[in-house]
Formats: structure tokens, C-alpha cells, sequence
């Protein structure tokens, strides 16, 4: 079963980048959908068989690969990685339905996305660390050409950037993983042998520092972060839903698989300054995100600033905050798809993202009324405003960091609190007035256009009203993960604290 998340959307790609006959752009769309609605209604099988109140790793496939190396065709699934596999279903399902019908090359588009998609469900359900690697690596290649080919007018610059930057990470990784084995004694790869090894705090810290520092570029967390508006602002809508909603939970989702999983007592160390960081790039991102004329970026330094509040819970080690930690991961990327989904719907009809020339695209009549009303959503889920998933995820992040990192915690409310001012600024600007004459004959939304945002809004608020659904996914999840150490480590940093 978890085989299949990977191998289908894999051999998907390569049948219609292979297919020795022609297919025309609509045939090809509609095989790409074909095969993204079979990976999502696997997922959706998944979840009867899955048991969320078992905290270990279930169903399990295991197959040796190079012995020889210490490589095993491992996959497991749990609380952590089963929303972010659901999640990345989804959004796989909808980037592709809201690709345009002219793309040209269609044949590489679609192999390339279900290529991505392959790629991110295999990292999630690696239990063995290199194999976990080349996963990790093999969304490359794709997210790479599909910035390169399909992107706007600085696309080369933007796609060479996050290359670099993504392979620098991908090397920090490996080094990690190499000296744990190497350090360890461990005769494989495979996960859950090497969380029963004890190293010395110093050796950990030394395997931590590189892991931190790669998964801060994947994250991304300031300073290491510049790769990501150019990212977003040159690639196309369906490739930043992908991108925002997915590809960045790479790094959460390593930082408490492998940083909290392997590295508790290093981690307790360095968690006051990763509390910090987290507050500085949550500050960070607001700040320039009140800054920017063009949607877009204003959407991707958002993404910046919400997810350090990943980072902030994750480094406070609680059971609440691991917790609130997964579900703010799922709740940013199903609001960052959203959002960007309508800003390309605007720009798809406006021809625009300047939030100084667009104007009333909320009038009903000659407007975008429904995608306004979807951003204005979407704006409010960010902000925070109770009902939503955002508020949900927040809440439980600032209340379980509180009590360990009270101060960056105070910081990081400071930068939720400034979404609401960015976010209404431009939705002020560019929904709110009178419509300007130049925008006074837009072509009329679609509902085929206008669906895909309407099934993220739906998630959003079915998980605001009712989050014990995912909760209870991950609650079991997060107490295992720390191995019955919270308590230990919680009055570590807090002694550590305290002594500064």
C-alpha cells in the first residue's frame, strides 16, 4: 500500500513522458488527473487501515537493497507523516487541475509534477535515513524545471538559486546522517536502530549543527530564506502551491523526525536558540511582507514568518507544542495553497500582482466577487481569526511554547499580529474601492477555476471547527517522539534559561 503512494504517481511519469504515440494536451491532463486521483483516494484507503491511537510505525514494508552500504527499501507511516502524505495527495490533485489546458510541453509538465509528488510521499514514508536522503534529493530535479521552463522572466536566475541553495542543504543532511551511522557503529541506515544509540552531548551537537543548518534552508528560516520569494514570485501558480504548501514541510517535518527523534540531548541545548531564531525570522517575514507591492511576495515573506512558528514549537519540546507543531503544518499548507491559487486567478485575469494598480476586484458586478471572497477567507485563516485552521494551529504553537520560551513566544504573537496588518493592507488595496477603469472588462471566473480554492476553504474551516480530527493523528505521535524525555528536557532549557 504505502509502495503505491510512490510507485504510481513514479510510473505515471514515466508513461506519459514515455508513451510512444502523441497525446494531445487535453489526453495528457487528463491521465496526469487519472493518476493524482488514484494516489489521493489510496491515501484516503490509508486511513481506514492506519490506527491514529498506535504511535509506532505502522504498516511497514521492508525490502534489503545494497547490504553492503546499509540501504533498505524501508517505509513506514505514523502520526507525524500520514497528514503530511494526505496533504501532499491534495495539493499534488489540484496543481495539477488548475494547470492551464495551453500549457505548452505538456507531456514533461505533467511528468515532472508527478515526479514531485513521488518524490515528497517517498521522504515522508522513509524509514532509513539515505533512503530518506534520496527522496529528499530527487524533488530537485523537477521543482528545478518546472521553475526553468514554466516560469516568469528572472525563471533561470530563480530556478539556479533554489538549486544551489537545495543542494547545499541536501549535503549538510548527508553529513549528518553519514557521522551518526559512522559515530554510532550502526551497520545500516534504518531509523528506529539508530534512536536506541547514545552518543556523548558533544558528538551530538556536532551532528545536530549541519542537520539544523540544511533544514534551515529547506524551511526556510532567516537568514538562510532568499531563495524563496525568487522561487515564488518566477513560478507558476500551480508549482508555489506545491512549493509553499508541501515541499517546505521537507525541513519541519526532518527537524522533528530527525532533530528531535535523534538528538534529544543536544537538542535541549540548542533549543533556546532556535526559540530565537524563530522569533527573529517570524518578525523578519512580517516585517518585509508589509513591505512588498507584488501579491505574490507578499504571500511567500508570510510563509517565511508562519513557518518559524513551526520551529519555535518545535524547539520547546512539549507534547502540546509537537503537536500544535504538525498541525500548523498541515493548516499553512492548506492556507499558503490558497492564497496563492487566488492571487494567480487575479493575475490570470487582471494581468497584474500590484497591489497599487489593482483596485475593487470586489465589485459583484464587474469584479472578481467569489475569489475575493475566497482571499479575504484565506486572509482571515492567516491572521488567525477563530472558526479557521490558522487559529487552531497558532493557539495550540503559542500555547505550548509559552511555558518554556515565554519571551520569543511574546515575539513570535507580535508577528501574528502583523499579518493582520499586511494581509489587510492588501486586500484593502487591490478588493476594496472603486473599481479603476482599466480593470472595468475582466473576464469572468470560471467555476472550474474557482473550485480548487473552494475545496482548500472547506478543509480550512472543517479543521477550524473541528480539529480533534487531526489532533488526535498526532497526539500519540508526539509523546513517543520525545521517548518519555518532555519533562527532562523542558526543565533543561528552562534551568538553561534561567542560568543566562
Amino acid at each position: 500500500m504505502l509502495s503505491a503512494l510512490i510507485w504510481v504517481p513514479l510510473l505515471g511519469a514515466v508513461l506519459i513522458a514515455f508513451y510512444p504515440g502523441k497525446l494531445e494536451a487535453f489526453h495528457t491532463r487528463t491521465i496526469a488527473l487519472a493518476i493524482a486521483s488514484c494516489v489521493l483516494f489510496l491515501n484516503l484507503v490509508l486511513g481506514f487501515e492506519f490506527d491514529p491511537t498506535n504511535p509506532d510505525i505502522q504498516l511497514s514494508e521492508y525490502l534489503p537493497w545494497i547490504s553492503w552500504l546499509g540501504l533498505s527499501y524501508h517505509l513506514g507511516i505514523d502520526g507525524l507523516s500520514f497528514p503530511l502524505i494526505f496533504l501532499n495527495s491534495l495539493l499534488s490533485l489540484i496543481a495539477i487541475y488548475s494547470t492551464s489546458q495551453s500549457i505548452h510541453r505538456p507531456r514533461f509538465y505533467y511528468s515532472l509534477l508527478l515526479l514531485l509528488s513521488s518524490g515528497i510521499a517517498g521522504a515522508f514514508l522513509a524509514q532509513d535515513l539515505l533512503l530518506f536522503f534520496l527522496f529528499y534529493e530527487l524533488e530537485i530535479i523537477p521543482l528545478y524545471f518546472l521553475i526553468a521552463i514554466w516560469g516568469g522572466e528572472r525563471r533561470g536566475y530563480a530556478a539556479m538559486k533554489f538549486l544551489l541553495y537545495t543542494a547545499i542543504s541536501g549535503f549538510l543532511v548527508l553529513v549528518s546522517f553519514l557521522g551518526l551511522v559512522w559515530l554510532t557503529g550502526a551497520s545500516s541506515f534504518d531509523y528506529a536502530p539508530l534512536r536506541s544509540h547514545t552518543l556523548p552531548v558533544g558528538t551530538q551537537l556536532l551532528l545536530l549543527a549541519p542537520l539544523l543548518v540544511g533544514l534551515a534552508i529547506k524551511i526556510p528560516i532567516f537568514p538562510f530564506h532568499t531563495w524563496l520569494p525568487d522561487a515564488h514570485v518566477e513560478a507558476s501558480t500551480p508549482v508555489s502551491v506545491l512549493l509553499a504548501g508541501v515541499l517546505l514541510k521537507l525541513g519541519t517535518y526532518s527537524l522533528l523526525r530527525f532533530g528531535v527523534g535523534l538528538f534529544l540531548d543536544a537538542w535541549a541545548i540548542l533549543a533556546p536558540a532556535m526559540a530565537t531564531l524563530a522569533a527573529i525570522s517570524a518578525l523578519y517575514g512580517a516585517s518585509c511582507a508589509i513591505a512588498q507591492q507584488d501579491m505574490k511576495k507578499v504571500v511567500a515573506y508570510s510563509s517565511i514568518a508562519h513557518m518559524a512558528y513551526i520551529l519555535l514549537a518545535a524547539a520547546a519540546t512539549t507534547r502540546l507544542s509537537i503537536t500544535a507543531a504538525i498541525f500548523q503544518m498541515v493548516s499553512h499548507g492548506l492556507i499558503s495553497a490558497l492564497l496563492f491559487l487566488l492571487v494567480g486567478v487575479v493575475y490570470k485575469k487582471t494581468g497584474s500582482r500590484d497591489v497599487y494598480f489593482l483596485k475593487g476586484l470586489l465589485n459583484p458586478e464587474r469584479g472578481l466577487p467569489i475569489a475575493g471572497s475566497l482571499m479575504i477567507l484565506g486572509v482571515m485563516a492567516s491572521a488567525g481569526i477563530p472558526g479557521m485552521a490558522g487559529f487552531i494551529a497558532e493557539f495550540l504553537v503559542f500555547r505550548g511554547s509559552f511555558p518554556i520560551f515565554p519571551l520569543q513566544t511574546l515575539l513570535c504573537l507580535i508577528g501574528s499580529g502583523l499579518t493582520a496588518v499586511y494581509f489587510l493592507l492588501m486586500v484593502n488595496r487591490v478588493f476594496f474601492g472603486r473599481l479603476t477603469p482599466e480593470l472595468s472588462q475582466l473576464p469572468q471566473v470560471l467555476w472550474s477555476e474557482r473550485m480548487p480554492a473552494i475545496v482548500l476553504a472547506l478543509f480550512i474551516v472543517i479543521l477550524g471547527v473541528q480539529p480533534n480530527w487531526m489532533v488526535r493523528w498526532s497526539e500519540p505521535q508526539a509523546a513517543i517522539l520525545l521517548t518519555g524525555t518532555e519533562d527532562a528536557i523542558a526543565t533543561q532549557i528552562i534551568g538553561n534559561n534561567n542560568s543566562n
